[in-house]
This record gives structure tokens, C-alpha cells and sequence, in this order.
């Protein structure tokens, strides 16, 4: 069986810088780092986890935690945490809550993350008092991707800007009759986000001297399937249909333009929509959207936890990720 000292010898180096490379500590050069990793590879050395553990007081595991994982957005950040953290040889443990009524005791309550992680990765929670003092009290770094949440850092793009971008889109295109298909969701998920993008919508249309209607803001639930029911429902007993529909993600926007075209209506002529997300679906439904790079935020936040527990000094303010308009064929200008 391989070991570590067989590394050292093949590598040149003393087992303890082995044994610190591996164990992903700051003190090794990045090149000699990945020398050890890529001999390692290829003696097909495995350090024992519970050793490791035991030298450095780490587990090589990161908690992420997730409300279910049945939306894109949740998958795309999990595999940009996953790829950073194969590429460190760390473990990812999936606490997923399942959705509405999730098993919050059990992550929360019952210490697991405690035990088991070195840090934590939340995506599109928020949390009780209770919540964060179990969070506290673990005395790992944390982060949440998807959104603000009071008192702790996050990655995600501009909720709001970024809304209002989309609907001043429409604006410009000469439509004043806009359906905004927003996004409230579950109880216990990030309700800032929905709500931050539906102030957006609002910001443009107050700010171009437009009326908002309350029968034109309807929920989607983030969800293709209801959003498409919503809007089918919508145009089947409305007196007036709007013009164009923002909404607050390209699943809903979607369903939209799903419930429009089964309607005998079109997509942009009768109705122009657009969305925020830049799914994968996006292009070959030729929806206009604001895209966001949900992988390059799992990355991103999984990098910044791994660099605090390799030593380096933590980062105590948010990052803001980018967005980019993509113009497809969803919107045209207004024809009323």
C-alpha cells in the first residue's frame, strides 16, 4: 500500500510538506502543492481522513446547505462548489431541506454541522435567531450564495438593479402594459430576493410615469409548471392582457411564454417577455434575459472559505456578481 513517505520520495520533498499540502494549509507553494497532488494521484495515495482530522482539528468537509435541488440555480451552484472543492480534496455534504416544511431540526438543531464540516455554504436561506446561533456556535466560516441575509456575507447579483434593467427593457421598447410575474416562494427561503426584484419592476415603472396594476403582479413561485398555470389562468379571463411580461426568473418566463403560445397568442408580436437567470433553456426558447453565472458564485464562495481555512485573512464583505443582457427574439417593440 502506498504512503505518505512514498510521496515524499517521489516528490523530493520531507513528509511533513506532504503532509501539509494535502491537508490544504497555506504554507506550501502553490506549484509544489499541486506537484504532491498530482504524484499522489498517481501512486494512488489516499491520507486517512480521520488522521488528517485529528492532526489539523479539520474534517476536509464543507456543509452546503440547500432548499431542495430541483431548480437550476441550486444544481449550477453546487457543481461550481463541488469542482473547487475536488480540486482542494475536500468533501461536500449535502444537507438538502427538501422544500417547503423541510428537515431544518435536523441540520440545524441536532449539531450535525457541527460534527461533521469545516464551513458552511447556504443557498437562497434565511434564517431564524435560533438558526444563527446554532450557526454561531459552530464557529465555522459561513457564507450564502442567492441573496442577502442579514448579519452574514453573501454572493449574488443586484436583485433590484437588475430587475429594473429588465423593465426598463420593456419600457424602451414602448410597452406600458406590463405583467410582472414575481417570485414569492416557500416560507423560510430568501424572501429578500423576490421581493428586492419586484421593487426593481416597480423603480422602472414609477420612474417612466406608469401605473402599476395589481391584477398584472402575479406569483410564479419561481416555478415553470405554476407560473405556466398562473399566466394560462390569467389570459383566460382577462378583460385586457398585457403587453409584455417581466419575470423574475427564466423558468417563469418560460412557463409564460408556454401558457401565451397555447393560448393561439405570440411570442413577442401579441406578447414580449423577459427574464433573469440566463438558464440553459434560455437560448433555445430565445428568451431575452439578464444572465448570471450561478457555478462562478458556487466557485467563488467555495473558494473564499477555503483560502480562511488555509490561514489566509477573512473576507468580511459581500461580493457582488455580474450580470449580462442577453437580447434574443422574447422581446419586440410595443404594437398598442
Amino acid at each position: 500500500m502506498t504512503g505518505i513517505d512514498d510521496v515524499a520520495r517521489a516528490t523530493g520533498v520531507s513528509i511533513a510538506t506532504v503532509s501539509r499540502a494535502l491537508r490544504g494549509l497555506s504554507n506550501v507553494s502553490e506549484p509544489t502543492r499541486e506537484r504532491i497532488q498530482r504524484s499522489a494521484d498517481e501512486l494512488g495515495y489516499v491520507a486517512s481522513s480521520s488522521a488528517s482530522g485529528l492532526a489539523s482539528g479539520r474534517t476536509r468537509a464543507m456543509g452546503v446547505v440547500v432548499p431542495s435541488v430541483s431548480r437550476w440555480f441550486y444544481t449550477t451552484v453546487l457543481e461550481g462548489i463541488d469542482a473547487e472543492l475536488r480540486a482542494a480534496s475536500y468533501d461536500l455534504i449535502l444537507f438538502n431541506l427538501g422544500g417547503m416544511n423541510g428537515d431544518r431540526e435536523r441540520v440545524f438543531h441536532r449539531s450535525i454541522l457541527r460534527k461533521r464540516t469545516d464551513a458552511l455554504i447556504a443557498l437562497c436561506l434565511d434564517f431564524t435567531a435560533d438558526e444563527r446561533k446554532q450557526l454561531s456556535l459552530t464557529g465555522h466560516p459561513v457564507i450564502v450564495v442567492g441573496g442577502p441575509v442579514r448579519g452574514l456575507r453573501h454572493i449574488g447579483i443586484d436583485e433590484r438593479a437588475v430587475a429594473r434593467k429588465a423593465t426598463e427593457h420593456l419600457i424602451a421598447l414602448g410597452h406600458r402594459e406590463i405583467l410582472h410575474l414575481g417570485g414569492e416562494d416557500d416560507d423560510g427561503l430568501n424572501r429578500r430576493v423576490p421581493i428586492a426584484r419586484r421593487r426593481g419592476y416597480e423603480d422602472a415603472m414609477i420612474a417612466a410615469g406608469i401605473p402599476t396594476r395589481s391584477e398584472w403582479a402575479i406569483q410564479g413561485r419561481f416555478s415553470l409548471a405554476h407560473s405556466r398555470e398562473v399566466v394560462g389562468g390569467l389570459l383566460s379571463s382577462a378583460v385586457r392582457r398585457p403587453t409584455a411580461i417581466f419575470a423574475d426568473s427564466d423558468e417563469m418566463a418560460i412557463g409564460a411564454m408556454l401558457a401565451i403560445r397555447e393560448h393561439g397568442l405570440s411570442v413577442p408580436d401579441d406578447i414580449s417577455v423577459i427574464g433573469i437567470d440566463g438558464h440553459d433553456l434560455a437560448s433555445s426558447f430565445g428568451l431575452t434575459t439578464f444572465a448570471q453565472d450561478p457555478f462562478a458564485q458556487g466557485s467563488a464562495a467555495t473558494a473564499l472559505l477555503l483560502n480562511e481555512l488555509g490561514g489566509r485573512p477573512a473576507r468580511a464583505t459581500s461580493v457582488r456578481a455580474p450580470t449580462r443582457f442577453i437580447l434574443r427574439a422574447s422581446t419586440a417593440p410595443s404594437h398598442s
